[in-house]
């Protein structure tokens, strides 16, 4: 088999797609052939990608949505979906990016795979993505998933920074914060999970699509995790942005989680590091849509572990607007960078002593028109390529003036727990 990798400006070749209506596979997870297979998943909907026909190695954002346009106008499509267009059914690819390409020793990337297999709206479907002079084998038409084995046992360690030492760098934050440098500065800190045997992306993903169903559940070269922000969704025209900021951990009593949603929603440190995120995102997406709407107040969004402050804004799509160019114009936000973006990134890259990788950047796929879900990739993990007995796990703070550190590191630790609780036996 040939795949097709990209890290210059070459003209792309020109791809065969073929979709077809297919019986329900069953849960997706359970479809990813090997651990390299790709996923999106949400409430049993999605789809998983496996072989690879296409790879680019993206610079930016917008160098990827430069690549994309380019591959589809090379696109000849032998079949489509009968009976009308799914979001998914059809060419697409999956891509993941950097938080901040000028201070990562990663990359971002675009991936086109061979197979796809996906489900929405009641149906099921599969695309193969060829180039003209290559068949697709039947190993992957008709692929079988072996058992997946644990982990065993997990140990975790901190990175480069202790737990005491990430609270210094938040109270060092609020200083510049209360004097005027900035507004918000989103801080992240790691822990690395070291387990006996090699982590498989496909056991964390069929954990987390099933704890929680609500997220966007995703692997795309081996950054894994469940998201519960959509930094920006096109289909049909319409644009839809969920804005995520202020978090508390929930308890094991509903009526003190209540008790605790209320408190949420009246928190002035909360309520303005919301705002700061929501106003980001709808400067950032005028210039491409029209007819915005921006609700006045959250409403609190529950997560087995935490609930957050939400808000979703929606709008209608210029035709030239496609998923990754709003992307584009939307990373970062304030909700994981912070106010104003240029300091704040500043900020992070002085005091965090960490390379977020891909973590906080866009995740998800786009279609040949344009449409797509771009998440943020929260919640997550990276698995070490070179020793895959270890995953960097990231989790990350809006932090104001009112911020207090040692509240601010019990909120990381819950933000941690997702991808703790995914790893154990």
């Amino acid at each position: 088999m040939r795949t097709i990798r990209s890290g210059h400006p070459l003209r792309p070749p020109r791809l065969h797609v073929a979709t077809e209506e297919i019986a329900d596979p069953g849960p997706l997870p359970a479809q990813m052939p090997d651990p390299g297979a790709l996923a999106w998943v949400r409430r049993g909907e999605g789809m998983i990608g496996y072989g690879e026909t296409a790879r680019h190695k993206a610079t930016s954002i917008t160098d990827a949505e430069n690549w994309w346009r380019e591959i589809t106008d090379q696109v000849v499509v032998d079949r489509e979906l009968p009976g009308g267009d799914l979001p998914g059914a059809g060419f697409v690819a999956f891509g993941s990016f950097c938080f901040d390409p000028d201070n990562s020793s990663s990359g971002s990337v675009l991936i086109v795979p061979r197979v796809v297999i996906g489900r929405r709206a009641g149906r099921a479907w599969r695309t193969t993505i060829t180039s003209a002079d290559v068949t697709i084998p039947d190993a992957l038409e008709n692929p079988t998933q072996l058992s997946i084995p644990a982990p065993g046992a997990v140990s975790f360690a901190d990175g480069k920074l202790s737990g005491p030492e990430w609270e210094g760098v938040v109270a060092d934050a609020v200083t510049m914060i209360n004097s005027g440098d900035l507004d918000k500065v989103v801080l992240a800190r790691e822990l690395i999970a070291i387990a006996d045997n090699p982590i498989d992306a496909r056991r964390l993903v069929a954990r987390l699509a099933a704890e929680y169903p609500a997220c966007w559940t995703y692997h795309i070269d081996g950054l894994v995790g469940a998201t519960p922000e959509m930094l920006i969704r096109r289909e049909a025209g319409l644009a839809t942005s969920r804005v995520l900021a202020g978090t508390i951990r929930r308890s094991n009593d509903s009526d003190q989680d209540l008790a605790l949603a209320a408190a949420l929603s009246q928190s002035s440190k909360d309520l303005q590091e919301h705002e700061y995120a929501v106003a980001s995102v709808a400067r950032a997406l005028a210039p491409y849509c029209s007819g915005m709407n921006v609700p006045d107040a959250p409403y609190v969004l529950e997560l087995p572990n935490v609930l957050h402050l939400a808000t979703d804004v929606t709008a209608v799509a210029a035709p030239d607007a496609t998923s990754l160019r709003m992307a584009a114009a939307l990373h970062p936000s304030a909700a994981v960078c912070g106010t104003p973006t240029d300091r704040a990134r500043q900020t992070i890259a002085e005091l965090e002593q960490l390379d977020r990788d891909r973590y906080a950047g866009p995740v998800g796929w786009i279609d040949a028109d344009g449409d797509g879900e771009w998440a943020i990739a929260l919640r997550c993990g990276r698995i070490n390529a070179d020793d895959p007995h270890q995953i960097r796990l990231y989790a990350g703070c809006g932090i104001v003036a009112e911020s207090d550190p040692e509240a601010e590191l019990a909120e990381s630790v819950a933000k941690l727990v997702p991808m703790r609780d995914a790893l154990g036996t």
